[in-house]
């Protein structure tokens, strides 16, 4: 009987194998939670580095490109710089173009005005020399004056408005022309025959480059360099002037071409006489 006693008693110490079964579980869920943190955490730095280097990676676009801003900003600035530079050029020729416009129109007038007056005191002394003198005679001959001078001012008038430009000067269309104007002495010219196209030629201390001819039309293209400008000028008839100025002379110069070939025109230059001894000899 006592035997049966102590064998229960060591029963009820031993435990129970579901606990270590627990035991083990618990051990194996625990490691399984380690392991998952563990790469948890190794996931979260992988992630945390990679968005590091993606911001990095735009701050150094976003810097380029501000960069690039930047450059084609100056670009732009210097472009607007220079625009203004030509506009103020050309604003200031133009004004000095219709400054010579007007007064050239003024001259004309006052040319005008002068043949009037002067038409007008010879017929007075006419009329004075015919009260005073009775024979048939002296009427004659005072009427072949009259009728020679009122002739040779109708040729003058006549002159004047057919040959002269808006800024009134002579306009000649042939050598003979030329010769004729290079006569009177007002101003100097300089002839030229431009047969090759797109090739700027010296005339005088002008650059002239012939850029295109129309045979039908009997036009052609241009373009002047005078004081390192270009002057573009396009479909000009035949003895039409092209006035431009040249330093700091008020007065224009003009050119005429006066014949239109193929790649090819024959013309000449004007220039005031003051400026004629610097230019002319360029020729």
């Amino acid at each position: 009987m006592p035997e049966e006693l102590d064998h229960s008693s060591d029963g009820r110490r031993s435990v129970p194998g579901w606990v270590l079964a627990a035991v083990a579980v618990l051990g194996v869920v625990a490691l399984v939670a380690l392991m998952v943190a563990h790469n948890a955490s190794t996931q979260g730095q992988e992630i945390r580095q990679a968005l590091e280097n993606k911001v990095k990676a735009a701050q150094q676009d976003f810097t380029s490109q501000v960069a690039q801003l930047q450059q084609h900003q100056a670009q732009a600035d210097t472009t607007n710089a220079g625009l203004q530079t030509d506009l103020s050029v050309v604003t200031k020729r133009l004004r000095l173009t219709q400054g010579d416009l007007k007064k050239a129109r003024m001259e004309a007038a006052e040319i005008k005005t002068e043949n009037e007056q002067k038409v007008a005191e010879l017929t007075g002394a006419v009329k004075s020399e015919l009260a005073t003198k009775a024979t048939t005679d002296d009427v004659k001959t005072v009427d072949g004056k009259v009728t020679s001078v009122r002739t040779d001012l109708d040729s003058t008038q006549n002159d004047l408005k057919m040959a002269r430009s808006e800024l009134g000067t002579l306009i000649a269309r042939n050598h003979e022309d030329v010769e004729q104007l290079r006569r009177l002495g007002e101003r100097d010219y300089i002839e030229f025959t431009i047969n090759t196209k797109n090739k700027p030629q010296k005339v005088g201390s002008v650059m002239v480059e012939l850029r295109g001819t129309n045979l039908n039309k009997k036009r052609y293209n241009v373009s002047l360099i005078v004081d390192d400008v270009r002057i573009e000028k396009k479909n000009l008839p035949v003895n039409e002037p092209i006035f431009f100025h040249q330093g700091n002379d008020r007065r224009p110069l003009e050119l005429v071409v006066n014949s239109v070939g193929k790649d090819k025109v024959t013309g000449y230059i004007s220039v005031p006489k003051a400026a004629g001894a610097q230019t002319a000899s360029g020729d």
